[in-house]
């Protein structure tokens, strides 16, 4: 398997490096925190990524996208990580838009893709009930009601799920909580009557909701894919989510690791810069080392997804647990390196390590993924 990037994806990292260093520094974020935006996101900035066509990386040609690739999109997710960078890229580009481009029926396509494609439309994942990922333990509920379905429980952790205009949710439609089967997937307006949204503020100043579902009703129209079967096409964009997390986590941690040397270089103790100390060289060196592996693991889950290999899921619960660890290593590591001012909010060096945190729980943490790697191999 190539790890090697070919020039249009090359092209496309270097204008994405370019457009969040100069559009979307770490200072927007910290914009966006102070001003208490309700948004989470300023709509100029996710209109030009649009615009660059960055939002329809994953959605079809024929639904006014470029089909460019996980490899692709995990060029632009790396570089978004670097700066920390808030948009609706992660829900809307990476999840929504291949989920109803795999599962969707010609209408729902119509309806959404192309909207989403241009900007116009925001998408978000409703899966997890508890504080731990486990969508397989999905008891939120869909029953037949007349021609369409009766929804009823709470999903939690729904990335972007206050400002999204179309929800995914996953219900349990038939079988136990636990089985692979039974589960399904609708389409639902966030406008629609009996939702409620409670957005909550992130240690990393950005938002997850908490949706409940009481007595929501919907038509058949709003089943993506088929009645009780969602599970194998979720699962399948799941891997691709996790993997795209990987890489914005590779990012933040490139991007730590390198404020870090600068800082080890500048800063002096005793006459000489602390960089020249044999110990913190060698913590330097460990970080790294680790930033390399994580590399490859990332890019090799990403083109797996890109080749359809059967391979996937390992390679993306590699990448995963590979990127959490790296990323709490570095990033606790660029705190204590900068010394008492990476404990003060007038450094930036702490916004990389509340990312982090959050990132880590993204979909599964690294023991979830070593737990699933593991079954995956068959221990």
């Amino acid at each position: 398997m190539s790890l090697i990037l070919n020039e249009e994806q090359i092209m496309l990292k270097n204008s994405a490096h370019e457009f969040f260093g100069d559009q979307m520094p770490v200072s927007s974020l910290r914009e966006l925190r102070d001003k208490g935006d309700k948004n989470g996101f300023d709509p100029a900035h996710w209109a030009a990524m649009a615009e660059m066509g960055w939002a329809g990386i994953l959605v079809p040609e024929a639904c006014g996208g470029s089909d460019f690739g996980y490899l692709g999109m995990g060029q632009v997710l790396e570089e978004s990580g670097r700066t920390l960078a808030a948009s609706p890229l992660f829900a809307t580009a990476l999840i929504g838009a291949p989920l109803m481009a795999t599962a969707g029926n010609a209408e729902q396509q119509q309806k959404v893709l192309s909207a989403v494609a241009s900007g116009d439309c925001l998408l978000a994942l409703a899966i997890d009930e508890s504080p731990r990922h486990e969508p397989l333990g999905s008891q939120l509920t869909a029953v037949k009601n007349g021609d369409g379905f009766e929804l009823q429980g709470q999903k939690q952790f729904v990335l972007d799920g206050h400002v999204a205009d179309y929800l995914i949710v996953l219900a349990r439609t038939s079988g136990r909580t636990g089985d692979p089967a039974g589960l399904s997937m609708f389409l639902v307006d966030r406008n629609i009557s009996g939702l409620a949204i409670s957005p909550t503020l992130m240690v990393d100043s950005r938002y997850a909701s908490k949706l409940t579902f009481d007595k929501v009703r919907v038509s058949g129209d709003a089943l993506i894919g088929e009645l009780d079967d969602a599970w194998p096409t979720l699962e399948r964009v799941l891997d691709g989510a996790r993997a795209g997390i990987a890489a914005e986590m590779l990012g933040a941690g490139q991007e730590a690791f390198e404020r870090t040397l600068a800082y080890l270089k500048m800063r002096q103790q005793f006459g000489a810069p602390i960089g020249s100390f044999q110990a913190l060289k060698h913590r330097a060196a460990l970080m790294f080392c680790e930033l390399e592996l994580t590399r490859s693991a990332v890019l090799a889950a990403l083109s797996a997804l890109d080749k359809g290999a059967e391979n996937v899921a390992e390679l993306a619960s590699l990448a995963k647990a590979k990127a959490c660890d790296m990323l709490e290593l570095v990033s606790n590591e660029a705190v204590q390196m900068h010394g008492g001012i990476g404990m003060t909010d007038a450094e930036e060096i702490g916004f990389f390590l509340k990312r982090a945190r959050v990132q880590q729980q993204v979909f599964g943490d690294a023991g979830f993924h070593r737990d699933r790697y593991a079954t995956l191999q068959g221990f």
